[in-house]
C-alpha cells in the first residue's frame, strides 16, 4: 500500500498598510485636530496681545462710600422719628425731632438776660448825661462855698483887727470893758463862721469829686461802644445764640443725601449727645476699592480707565471708572493680627494693595450700587 504525503497548510499573504483606509483616516483627523489647535492658539494669542495685554484683572473688589453717621449734638427724649430704614432722604430733610421744652426755657432765660444787659447799658448812657450835669451843679456849689469862705475870711480878719485894736486901748481907759466884750464876741462869731465856711467848701469839693467819679464810671461803660458792642450785651447775646443753637439742634437733619441704614432710635427713647442713631449712605458718591496683587501694579497709575462689573447686576451692566490713587499700606499691614508671629516663622505671601476707583455718577444713577457689593475690576494700563 502506497502511503500519501501529508498536506501542507496554506499561509495567508500579509496585509499591506496601504490597503487599510481606516488608519489613513485616523491620521488625517489627528493632523487636522493638531492644526486646529495651533490655529486656535495663534488666534487666542493674537487676540490677547491686541485686546488684553496690559489689562490687569481682579475680582477682589468691593463697593465703598464716605457714609455719614447721624449723631445728636444735644441730649433729650425722642419726640418724632420721621424716617425708616432703607428710605431715601435728601440733604436737609428732618430725620429725628427731640423734645425741646428745656431748650425753649433756656432760650427764654437767655433772652431775658440780654434785655437786662441792654437796659443796663441804656441806663449807663443816660447816667452819663445826668452825671455830667451833676458835676456842673456840684462845681457851682463848690464855687459858691469858696466865695462864702472868702467872705467869712474877710469878716474874720476885720473882727480880729477890731478886737486887737480895742484890747490895746483898754488899759488907757479909752475903750470900755463893754465895748471890748462886744469886739471879742464879734471876733469869735467871725471865727466860727469862717470854720463853717471852710467845712462847707470842703464838703462841696468832696461832693464834686464824687460826681466826677460817677461820671468817669459811666463814661468807662459807654465810651467807644454802642448797644451792640458793649461787653455785657455781647456776653448776653452769646448766651442767647448758644441757647438758640441748642434749640435748633433738637431737630436732626440729613447732612447728605442718601439711604437710611442702621436706624437704631425709637420714639420716647432718651439719647445722649454723640450717640449714633442712624447712617446715611450716599448712592451718588460710591467708589470701589480693588485689592490688586502687588505684582499686578507695576503699570497702574492714577487717571487710568477701569471697567467694572458687579455680581449684583451681572456681566450685562458695565461700569466705567478712573483710578484715583493707592492706599497707604496693604491690608495685612493694618490688620489686627500681624502677618508674622513672634516665633520667627515666616512665609512670604503676595500682598494686596487697595486701589481706589471713582465711578461715573451717571452710571451710578442708572444702576445704583450698595456698600459692600462685590465687583470685578479691569484696569487698562496701556493708557499713560
Amino acid at each position: 500500500m502506497t502511503m500519501s504525503e501529508p498536506a501542507v497548510p496554506e499561509v495567508p499573504a500579509p496585509v499591506q498598510d496601504d490597503a487599510n483606509p481606516q488608519g489613513d483616516r485616523r491620521r488625517k483627523l489627528l493632523g487636522r485636530f493638531a492644526a486646529g489647535l495651533v490655529v486656535i492658539a495663534l488666534v487666542w494669542g493674537a487676540w490677547w496681545l491686541i485686546t488684553q495685554r496690559g489689562r490687569v484683572h481682579t475680582d477682589n473688589a468691593y463697593v465703598g462710600a464716605d457714609i455719614a453717621v447721624v449723631t445728636p449734638l444735644t441730649s433729650g427724649a425722642v419726640r418724632e422719628v420721621r424716617v425708616g430704614g432703607t428710605q431715601l432722604v435728601q440733604k436737609g430733610d428732618v430725620l429725628v425731632v427731640l423734645d425741646d421744652a428745656d431748650a425753649r426755657i433756656e432760650l427764654a432765660s437767655a433772652e431775658a438776660q440780654l434785655a437786662r444787659a441792654q437796659q443796663g447799658f441804656r441806663q449807663a448812657q443816660a447816667g452819663t448825661g445826668s452825671a455830667a450835669a451833676l458835676v456842673s451843679a456840684r462845681a457851682a456849689d463848690a464855687g459858691q462855698a469858696a466865695a462864702r469862705r472868702q467872705a467869712a475870711q474877710a469878716d474874720f480878719a476885720k473882727a480880729r483887727e477890731a478886737y486887737d485894736r480895742r484890747r490895746a486901748l483898754v488899759g488907757s481907759g479909752a475903750v470900755s470893758k463893754e465895748e471890748l466884750d462886744t469886739a471879742r464876741a464879734a471876733y469869735e462869731a467871725a471865727n466860727a463862721q469862717l470854720a463853717q465856711a471852710d467845712a462847707a467848701a470842703a464838703g462841696a469839693g468832696a461832693t464834686r469829686e464824687a460826681a466826677v467819679g460817677q461820671l468817669r464810671a459811666n463814661e468807662a461803660l459807654t465810651s467807644g461802644v454802642n448797644l451792640g458792642s458793649a461787653p455785657d450785651v455781647r456776653a448776653a447775646l452769646a448766651r442767647v445764640e448758644a441757647a438758640r443753637l441748642a434749640l435748633d439742634r433738637t431737630v436732626l437733619r440729613a447732612p447728605i443725601s442718601g439711604v437710611v441704614t442702621g436706624r437704631n432710635v425709637q420714639i420716647g427713647q432718651r439719647i445722649q449727645a454723640g450717640t449714633p442713631v442712624m447712617t446715611l449712605v450716599p448712592l451718588d458718591a460710591m467708589f470701589v476699592d480693588a485689592n490688586y496683587k502687588e505684582s499686578q501694579l507695576r503699570g497702574v497709575k492714577p487717571g487710568q480707565k477701569v471697567e467694572l462689573t458687579s455680581d449684583f447686576y451681572g456681566s450685562g451692566v458695565t461700569f466705567h471708572g478712573t483710578v484715583k490713587g493707592f492706599a497707604g499700606g496693604t491690608g495685612a499691614a493694618f490688620a489686627l493680627i500681624p502677618a508674622q508671629n513672634a516665633t520667627g516663622n515666616w512665609v512670604k505671601v503676595v500682598q494686596r494693595l487697595p486701589v481706589r476707583i471713582a465711578l461715573d455718577p451717571a452710571e451710578l444713577k442708572a444702576h445704583p450700587l450698595r456698600v459692600g457689593l462685590s465687583m470685578n475690576a479691569v484696569i487698562d494700563t496701556r493708557e499713560p
